[in-house]
């Protein structure tokens, strides 16, 4: 998988209407909870947030499938784009496993917390998709502020800057020496990515309404 250097990694989107509103304050809801419960323990946030960032690409892929079935018309590359990232938000937790292993507490959170997400999420998505999406894209803007503190740590030596495990290498066409830092910035690079195209979806259907 290659990686996109010149992705603008501060783009933020100003809330401009109601729906906009009330996916930041949900995405602010989320931020608390995990600032609350993980502090600055990155890696073992990492792979908690990551079950629950695999999450809306599916429910939206589903329902987007299910939406073009119904309507009997293209779904413009929407189902292929979010089914691309419910993938690889799952490639970021099979690796962040392998740098921190979740305890016995954080896997029984991972249950409960993707079980209240996707209910949630999925209906959110039936009411309002651009909605949804918005959120998403709030939610990505807050995972690359996230690796960045994360990345910080790494490199001042707070975390210790272990070897990339093999998956990462392989599916980022990482360098055979590759650091816990070449793979926190890659991840850093997929939500980024993930971020710019929630909100442009936001916006696509904010113009349909």
């Amino acid at each position: 998988m290659s990686i996109n250097q010149e992705t603008d990694l501060s783009r933020h989107h100003e809330p401009r209407d109601f729906s906009d509103r009330v996916a930041r304050a949900f995405t602010s809801m989320m931020r608390l909870f995990a600032d609350t419960f993980f502090a600055r323990r990155y890696g073992h946030r990492a792979v908690v947030l990551e079950t629950v960032a695999g999450v809306p690409g599916m429910v939206g892929a589903t329902l987007q499938h299910l939406r073009s079935l119904r309507r009997m018309e293209d779904d413009h590359g929407w189902i292929r784009t979010l089914m691309e990232e419910a993938e690889n938000e799952r490639m970021h937790l099979l690796t962040f496993i392998e740098i921190a292993s979740p305890n016995w507490l954080e896997r029984l959170l991972i249950i409960l917390a993707q079980g209240f997400f996707y209910t949630l999420y999925f209906l959110i998505y039936v009411i309002s998709p651009r909605t949804a999406h918005r959120i998403v894209g709030y939610f990505e803007e807050e995972a690359v502020i996230s690796y960045t503190d994360y990345l910080e740590e790494v490199e001042t030596g707070a975390i210790e800057n272990i070897p990339a495990p093999d998956r990462a290498i392989q599916y980022w066409d990482l360098p055979e020496d590759a650091r816990l830092s070449d793979v926190i910035r890659a991840v850093r690079e997929d939500e980024a990515g993930h971020r710019d195209v929630n909100h442009g979806f936001a916006d696509l259907l904010n113009k349909k309404t």
